[in-house]
């Protein structure tokens, strides 16, 4: 019996479900990072206050929405 993918495809129908994908690859790759949810739930009001953080995360946000766009053929179908 195989695991299920948590990533089977990049493939979305809309730029809304890809920009949601792009979300989760980011929220994936923090968790993978830092497995432990008790040190993420202690550093969450850290970064959660901090205008710098918020932005960075935005950014990260962005390059997985561009990864996901391009995969997607930027939704030109």
């Amino acid at each position: 019996m195989t695991e299920e993918s948590w990533l089977p495809t990049l493939k979305t129908e809309t730029p809304e479900e890809g920009y949601k994908l792009a979300v989760k690859l980011a929220r994936k790759a923090v968790g993978m990072t830092q497995p432990d949810e008790s040190v993420r739930k202690k550093l969450r009001p850290v970064y959660a206050n901090n205008a710098d953080s918020l932005t960075f995360a935005s950014q990260v946000v962005a390059i997985h929405f561009q990864t996901v766009a391009a995969a997607n053929n930027y939704w030109n179908n």
